[in-house]
């Protein structure tokens, strides 16, 4: 996937079970769909505090933020308790919507770190991949909203 591509939808469940289906946004706000490998790991927790610190900005920009990893509903209930995070994360146990985005796994065996900004019309505006630099994701993804 890349900028200009129509975001394919899904729909995963949440940490509580619920489902979310990425086409409820469309018309209604910006999405900012955020792949990582695992929760309560070094890399991800950086990434996702900096997302929880920034949530307003996004907010302001009427942007919702989604994070996906394989990890369970409970995985995704107990990591986002302990760090306070304000916005759901998505399991997606078998993968099927990490490859449905293609995000690639870095080295064959982790699961790579990519974020897509997409727009109220389901337009795909940014692609930013980078395992080593967890934080600067939500740089580029507030930079593409604005």
């Amino acid at each position: 996937m890349k900028p200009g591509d129509s975001a394919p939808d899904f729909e995963l469940k949440d940490q509580d079970g619920n489902p979310v289906r990425l086409n409820a946004f469309r018309s209604r706000s910006a999405v900012v769909l955020y792949f990582y490998p695992k929760d309560d790991t070094s890399g991800c927790t950086k990434e996702a505090c900096a997302f929880r610190d920034q949530f307003a900005a996004f907010r302001n920009l009427d942007a919702q933020v989604l994070g996906v990893s394989s990890d369970s509903e409970a995985s995704h209930r107990a990591f986002r308790a302990k760090y306070n995070l304000p916005f759901p994360l998505l399991s997606d146990p078998a993968g099927k919507v990490r490859k449905l985005y293609g995000v690639k796994s870095t080295l064959g065996i982790i699961p790579g770190r990519v974020t897509f900004v997409i727009d109220r019309k389901g337009v795909i505006r940014e692609v930013f991949s980078s395992q080593l630099q967890p934080e600067e994701h939500i740089r580029r993804a507030l930079a593409a909203l604005k």
